[in-house]
């Protein structure tokens, strides 16, 4: 039943995508930060993915991007963002999807990220590998940075840190590693899980922007952790995702410890 409403939640936020793509009457807002884009189409897809959790689950604990928290004291947990990649969404770029993640007793078990204008959804259960359209996908074989094609992204408000999200990206195509900026994490991480891309890191991300994403990419073959190797929490902000086998080497490389 889960499954089900999941599926029919996607779809329900979908449908608003769908509706107000490419509208000149689009309303749009401004959070903190600048371009830090929401519309109404952004509030129309939350509300219908809601309506569709609730009218099956009226008691499950909602986390999503425009509303918050919507507190049980269930051990489901509904993670949700309406439209990841509002930006792309605004300016009339159909790379933007939804994306929603099923958390019970604080483990993610499903996933799924649907990206209407390309048909394309992605879907995992925890223990059961990834698919696209029905179809199972795997992560790349590719075994070398230097081989790889990435995938990152940049924060509204820049970061002054150690190895930031410039700093990263310049190591990497000084040494003439593509390095692509698409404006979705929920696709990015998709997109390692079905081979797309070798790896993805992001310094600065939110809780609904990964926790669909990153099991997908698990599921897939691939390997998830936060900049220092360890266990990834979508609670956490900063992710380095890959095929697993250029794990390692991508973050001794964004860390300094190697030279592509």
């Amino acid at each position: 039943m889960l499954k089900t409403t999941l599926l029919h939640a996607v779809e329900a936020g979908a449908e608003q995508l769908r509706h107000y793509f490419n509208n000149d009457d689009l309303k749009i807002s401004n959070k903190e930060g600048i371009n830090n884009l929401v519309t109404e189409a952004d509030h129309a897809a939350e509300k219908a993915i809601i309506g569709a959790i609730k009218a099956e689950f009226p008691d499950h604990f909602i986390l999503s991007e425009e509303v918050g928290e919507i507190v049980s004291d269930s051990n489901v947990k509904w993670i949700i963002d309406p439209i990841d990649g509002t930006v792309n969404f605004a300016s009339g770029i159909p790379l933007c999807c939804v994306s929603i993640g099923v958390e019970q007793n604080g483990e993610m078990i499903f996933g799924a990220v649907y990206n209407p204008f390309m048909n394309e959804m992605f879907f995992a259960e925890k223990g059961m590998g990834a698919t696209l359209n029905n179809q199972r996908i795997e992560v790349s074989k590719k075994t070398q940075v230097k081989h790889s094609c990435l995938v990152t992204g940049f924060p509204y408000t820049y970061l002054d840190m150690p190895n930031g999200p410039l700093q990263v990206f310049e190591k990497l195509v000084r040494k003439g590693v593509p390095v692509r900026r698409i404006g979705s994490a929920a696709i990015d991480l998709c997109w390692v899980a079905a081979g797309r891309f070798e790896g993805f890191f992001e310094h600065s991300l939110s809780t609904w922007d990964t926790a669909a994403g990153y099991l997908i990419v698990e599921e897939a073959g691939g390997r998830v952790t936060d900049m220092d190797g360890n266990k990834y929490s979508p609670y956490q902000k900063k992710l380095v995702a890959t095929n697993g086998l250029i794990h390692d080497e991508l973050l001794d490389v964004i860390h300094n410890r190697k030279q592509i």
